[in-house]
């Protein structure tokens, strides 16, 4: 996935320490590229780090190496990322505020968060030697629309979470044109994956009920349709947004996912069958209200991601099911 035009960057992120940023840093790692994690561990941990890659901890403006350095701070430390940031040449910012229902309950720390914190990523850049800011945004500042959604529909987020995404996307745009920073905002579909054991997505939730022998919880009547987009894939798409030329991306907003609409139901029916074929009992599946801010059907059409970046999806969900169970399968095998 990578090239030798990353090799030769000195990658900084944001949120390092999470399931996507574990994935990223594995594929870095094994490209060669020096990394510098900057986390505050709320979420990630160093256990999850250290299960990808050995790394040191160090202070914020200790000199970069060559290998993977962990900075402990906080995104809202604006002095303090600074200062960490300074010396890297792509600025991935995963940190955020992820939840849909963490917004409608406390849309304050939302903001602070995913505005403030974004912002100061930016400020990062600017004052810093990276060239490249990639941008996790997500699907959730289009709002209830009719799909698949697109870059150029109008935003109206229905949920906190969108607006301070959509915020993060529209302060991007502004960097890149008054400040020249090399943006790139990728609106990530529904993510799932290895690494994703402390994550409440929906699929990584639900695994993680059945293996407890738990049922699992459908909001709604599982008509409800997502986009689902496996982590590979995904990193794929971060090592493009990375590399391609700015007259391309500078400023610019990708839907990043798998063009393909799978209901709620659907996702249970493929994961109670993957279960089975781990040689697990797939687990009682129940319904229940659904959630404030939750949108109804998010599908993105993926055409501008195809032609700018040179990127597509390859994994089928039902592929990838079976590649995060395939430990399961491999323990059972053995057993």
């Amino acid at each position: 996935m990578g090239s030798q035009e990353t090799d030769k960057r000195r990658w900084f992120i944001t949120g390092g320490c999470g399931f996507i940023g574990s994935n990223l840093i594995e594929s870095l790692v094994a490209d060669g590229c020096p990394v510098r994690v900057y986390d505050n561990l709320t979420v990630g941990t160093r256990e999850a780090l250290a299960a990808v890659t050995p790394f040191d901890e160090v202070e914020a403006d200790a000199a970069w190496s060559e290998g993977v350095q962990l900075v402990v701070g906080d995104i809202l430390e604006c002095d303090v990322l600074a200062a960490a940031a300074k010396d890297g040449d792509v600025i991935v910012h995963l940190a955020a505020c992820t939840g849909v229902p963490d917004s409608v309950r406390d849309p304050h720390f939302d903001c602070r968060t995913n505005v403030q914190g974004t912002l100061n990523a930016l400020e990062a850049a600017r004052h810093g030697s990276a060239k490249r800011f990639i941008f996790a945004s997500s699907g959730a500042p289009a709002g209830n629309v009719e799909p698949p959604i697109h870059e150029e529909i109008v935003p109206k987020p229905v949920a906190p979470y969108g607006a301070s995404k959509l915020a993060g996307e529209a302060y991007c745009s502004a960097y890149a044109q008054t400040f020249d920073v090399e943006t790139v905002a990728l609106r990530f579909g529904n993510v799932y994956g290895p690494k994703s054991g402390h994550k409440t997505s929906v699929v990584a939730k639900w695994i993680g009920l059945a293996l407890e022998g738990k049922p699992i919880e459908i909001y709604g009547d599982g008509t409800a349709t997502r986009d689902f987009i496996f982590t590979t894939d995904l990193i794929d798409a971060i090592h493009k947004a990375a590399t391609a030329p700015a007259e391309n991306v500078s400023g610019e907003v990708f839907q990043i996912a798998t063009s393909h609409e799978t209901t709620v139901g659907e996702l249970a029916e493929l994961l109670c069958t993957a279960l089975a074929e781990a040689g697990i009992d797939p687990p009682q599946v129940r319904f229940t209200e659904e959630r404030l801010g939750d949108i109804k059907r998010n599908y993105s059409d993926t055409s501008k991601a195809a032609e700018l970046l040179a990127w597509k999806p390859v994994t089928s969900l039902q592929t990838g099911l079976l590649h995060v169970l395939e430990p399961l399968l491999y323990r059972n095998a053995s057993n």
